[in-house]
């Protein structure tokens, strides 16, 4: 089981390859067998799954039923993005065009370590994200772990 944290800056090479950090490189899972699913992720982010935590999320994928139409279009929509990846020699992704043009990525990414997954923004898409808020981190720390006690 994989437990990602962290920021980290990087840059996006002319072919569409990120490096993985190496904090993050230790924390996936041996199971994973340095393979990775790339797919479109929330609020024009990217999600970047361990191949072990992808069977999870899968798993639940599949429990999901064929006749509910929201069921669908977020199955389908979540796997038409998705693209298999492997780290190569200098432990890169390569992300493909169209997802780097979803996401908004040019030459700089932020990579954030959220726990089973990792998320790959443009850093002004998160800034601007993340200045957008409704509520202040407080505020909503509190309401989500009030919830979950």
């Amino acid at each position: 089981m994989s437990s990602f944290k962290g920021r980290y800056s990087y840059s996006v090479d002319n072919k569409g390859r990120v490096a993985l950090p190496a904090k993050l490189r230790k924390s996936v899972s041996p199971a994973a067998n340095d393979t990775f699913i790339l797919t479109r992720g929330f609020e024009q982010c990217l999600f970047l799954y361990p191949q072990d935590e992808w069977m999870r999320l899968e798993e639940s994928i599949r429990n999901l039923s064929p006749s509910n139409p929201q069921h669908r279009f977020f199955v389908r929509t979540l796997l038409q993005w998705s693209s298999d990846c492997q780290l190569d020699s200098q432990a890169r992704i390569t992300v493909p065009q169209d997802l780097l043009k979803f996401a908004g990525i040019d030459n700089e990414v932020l990579i954030l370590g959220v726990l089973e997954r990792i998320e790959i923004w443009n850093p002004r898409v998160y800034e601007e994200y993340m200045n957008n808020q409704p509520a202040t981190y407080e505020t909503v720390a509190e309401a989500v772990l009030k919830s979950n006690a």
